[in-house]
């Protein structure tokens, strides 16, 4: 896939008087963690022409020009009459603001958090809004009698379903999307989707499972033949399986035995972003999040999530010098509810000063409480680094957290099925990668020739490795193979604890591949390899990669091997 297009839009009809809109991006559109797989995305919207015309979901304002295009080219915009909204977005509001010069006599139609943000967004008190609490219905005319259903969660307060009977289409927002740019509409052969949905999903909605699974049991009730997502191809080839899917992935977050409590706030999305990018690095590590967004969260809601979680983290902007009111209350909350053998950790944006995350950082150090991670401070928007930063803090507090509530045992001794699957001979490996900003190494010993034609290997990858974010699909990383003699330094180094964002490349030889990612000079040789697909097993990912390139750089060293004592420990 090119990143080098221009963006476009894209129009397909997809049911009766009822067309897409697919806005394309063909690169990675921000730095947020859900776009990581960098494979571009699409902002969808959707027109349904009958006696009244609606718009569902416009974009964000680096499309309004060519949207709007696209738009007059195929109907009257100025007779517009509704538009609907099912999240507001800041990013939106200058797409909102030039249809809304077009068409002054536009209806939006929200969710009630939805009216209050969109008054905000577009800095005008007195628009026609329609606010939709789940009862009301919107009548287009000839069957399109519109439905809504709010779903809210904690990172989207304000989301809002929309289901159109005449179509059977289920307009589901951020729900059931994929950040991935083609010229496919619907998902025919969506298994190969999978990996997207599945990240998309981790990153976006593991942090809400319990509110996830409320909205599918709302949803349940309707017959749905389409889903129109928010962003990728639309869900229709593989509805059943991706309704079931994500049913599954949330009652594994749901029946954890292990919780954080996320609590934060966000004044323009940062801190959200941060908290999001946290989230991912502990459910990566097998246990769950409850995400909370203060502003919109019951104190008693508050003090149950902290009771029953392992440990907690907070995170707040800080407003005038000063944390925002909500965060205080549920900071008030957290030291009254929290013992102080529970792990902490704490994290924040800011403009100019950072003055709310040292209040909470103080307020918690004085009760006495340990730190998971060291505590995060980010200025303006995050980057790249920063959130790979977060993402492997969250990875550390939830390991830290295992550590701490596990209970030691006496070790057993090896089976003889294990002492003999230990005897497998692999060579000793060192996979490094790099993109962008990102870069992280793991030591590597699980690693099998996969395929000749062309050269193939298999690796196995931790869930809970800093690296696995970088071995997805299109990701390319180098494979260093360690020489018998001096491998015993680098295996001790990759071995060490790394702290978060830490340089793993700032102690070692190393030189740039082709491919972007660290060669280790005193390696025995080097493959430069490509991720072609992965494939979940157990607490691994089963990675499938083709060599592109590589070479011995000491033709007199022997390959070094590493023999397990059993098939249950490194």
């Amino acid at each position: 896939m090119s990143t080098n297009k221009p963006r476009d839009v894209q129009v397909y009809p997809i049911a009766t008087d009822t067309r897409i809109l697919r806005s394309r991006s063909w690169s990675r559109l921000r730095f947020e963690i859900e776009y990581a797989l960098a494979k571009g995305t699409t902002a969808n919207s959707y027109l349904i022409e009958s006696e009244k015309t609606a718009i569902i979901d416009p974009p964000g304002e680096t499309f309004t020009q060519i949207y709007l295009e696209a738009l007059q080219q195929r109907f009257h915009v100025e007779e517009l009459d509704y538009v609907i909204l099912g999240h507001v977005n800041p990013n939106r509001a200058a797409t909102l603001k030039a249809l809304l010069e077009i068409a002054p006599q536009i209806t939006f139609v929200c969710s009630n958090p939805g009216a209050k943000n969109l008054r905000g967004a577009l800095e005008n008190p007195d628009l026609q809004i329609l606010v939709m609490r789940g009862e009301e219905t919107l009548d287009l005319g000839n069957g399109h009698n519109l439905q809504f259903i709010p779903t809210p969660n904690p990172r989207y307060a304000d989301q809002l379903c929309t289901y159109d009977p005449q179509t059977e289409i289920l307009y589901t927002d951020k729900l059931f999307g994929a950040h991935v740019c083609g010229d496919q509409v619907f998902d025919e052969g969506w298994e190969v989707y999978n990996e997207d949905r599945r990240y998309y999903f981790d990153c976006l909605m593991a942090p809400h499972a319990r509110q996830i699974e409320t909205a599918l049991d709302k949803l349940a009730d309707f017959p749905v033949r389409m889903y129109a997502n928010g962003h990728g191809p639309l869900v229709r080839y593989g509805l059943i399986d991706l309704t079931k899917a994500y049913r599954e992935w949330s009652q594994q977050q749901t029946s954890a035995d292990l919780t954080v409590a996320l609590i934060y706030a966000s004044a323009y999305g940062n801190t959200a972003t941060l908290a999001q990018a946290i989230a991912r690095g502990i459910t990566k590590a097998g246990v769950a999040v409850e995400s909370i967004n203060c502003e919109f969260t019951e104190p008693e809601e508050i003090r149950a999530a902290v009771e029953k979680a392992g440990g907690f983290i907070m995170g707040s902007p800080t407003l005038g010098g000063h944390a925002p009111t909500p965060v205080q209350t549920a900071l008030g909350i957290v030291l009254s509810t929290a013992t102080n053998n529970k792990l902490a950790g704490v994290f924040g944006s800011f403009g100019w000063s950072g003055e709310a995350v040292d209040l909470i950082e103080g307020k918690l150090k004085d009760a006495g409480y340990r730190f998971g991670f060291d505590t995060i401070r980010v200025k303006f928007k995050p980057n790249d680094a920063t959130l790979q930063l977060c993402e492997e803090a969250g990875t550390d507090f939830a390991q830290a957290l295992r550590k701490a509530r596990k209970v030691r045992s006496p070790s057993q001794p090896a089976t003889s099925v294990e002492q003999a699957v230990g005897r497998i001979v692999g060579s000793l490996c060192v996979l490094t990668a790099k993109e962008g900003d990102r870069s992280s190494a793991m030591l590597a010993s699980w690693v099998a020739q996969a395929s000749f034609s062309p050269p193939g290997l298999t690796i196995a990858v931790a869930k809970e490795r800093a690296v696995e974010t970088l071995t997805h699909s299109g990701n390319k990383f180098v494979l260093n193979i360690l020489k018998e003699g001096n491998h015993l330094g680098l295996m001790k180094h990759f071995l060490k604890p790394f702290g978060p964002g830490q340089d793993r490349f700032a102690d070692v030889a190393a030189q740039e591949a082709e491919n972007g990612s660290p060669i280790l000079t005193d390696a025995l040789a080097y493959l430069e390899c490509s991720v072609q697909n992965r494939m979940e097993s157990g607490d691994h990912w089963l990675v499938y990669a083709t060599v592109e390139s590589g070479k011995v750089l000491n033709q007199d060293g022997v390959t070094a091997v590493h023999h397990r004592k059993s098939a249950t420990h490194y």
